[in-house]
């Protein structure tokens, strides 16, 4: 079952501080008056009103932080290999396309919009609920063609250079935007069917994965509209594949 924990961590704070502001205003003054005859350490806070009192403050902070500034992510495919690998625990910028309200995701204050070449989280179209990162390819306006492995913007050629032959996977070095960066392709396998052109709507985005033969992205269900943009993924800072498995930190750095 796929808990929403934005929405969890949102109620809680909601309902931590409404009881923290009714004892504040209505509770307090009775219970002082209630236990002014009582010794000293026999004034005691109700559990539940204690509680509220030491968790809101902590779980306001995490909202703030988590929805405005930093999110933290794990990788759960290959897709954007070799960018990012299978376990890698990145961080995103949630301030760098503007600030966005938790759960409804309405944005509140417009700041930079995504950029060619960007690594960005957002929520996949099709459930609107499951984050995606992938490359952004193509901004609003943008006309993108693929095919036979090729991929042009508007028309250009976006050139790749070799880097290794690692069969049955080929690596290469492109740019996008002002973004250099490696992607892989199969050297045997051709999908036609993510092949095709495409122009890329307003408020809109056009995205693919690094690991350009096994992403499921833009080519297969369309564009990202800019209501779904979560973040930009700025930094590795883990890698840890397995539960029993030890933490690393060697792939600790930027993301390109």
């Amino acid at each position: 079952m796929d808990i929403d924990f934005p929405l969890v961590l949102v109620v809680l704070t909601f309902v931590t501080g409404l009881i923290y502001l009714l004892d504040v205003v209505l509770w307090q003054k009775k219970r002082k008056i209630a236990q002014e005859n009582l010794p000293e350490n026999e004034h005691k806070l109700p559990w539940l009103i204690d509680n509220a009192r030491g968790f809101f403050p902590v779980l306001a902070i995490v909202l703030v932080l988590r929805s405005f500034l930093v999110e933290p992510f794990q990788i759960p495919s290959g897709s954007m290999l070799p960018t990012l690998e299978v376990g890698d625990f990145i961080l995103v910028n949630k301030y760098e396309y503007g600030l966005r309200l938790p759960v409804l995701g309405t944005k509140v204050v417009a700041l930079k919009d995504p950029q060619r070449g960007d690594v960005m989280v957002f929520k996949f179209p099709d459930d609107r609920k499951t984050n995606y990162i992938k490359r952004v390819i193509g901004i609003p306006g943008d006309t993108i063609r693929y095919i036979d492995k090729q991929l042009y913007i508007n028309d250009e050629l976006v050139a790749e250079k070799q880097l290794a032959n690692l069969p049955p996977y080929n690596l290469f070095e492109e740019q996008i935007g002002k973004v250099s960066h490696q992607l892989i392709e199969h050297q045997y396998s051709r999908n036609i069917e993510s092949e095709g052109e495409w122009t890329v709507p307003k408020e809109s985005y056009f995205v693919m994965g690094d690991n350009r033969d096994n992403s499921n992205d833009s080519r297969f269900w369309g564009v990202v509209p800019d209501e779904l943009v979560v973040g930009k993924a700025f930094a590795i800072w883990m890698q840890w594949t397995e539960f029993l498995s030890i933490p690393s930190f060697k792939r600790v750095g930027g993301i390109e």
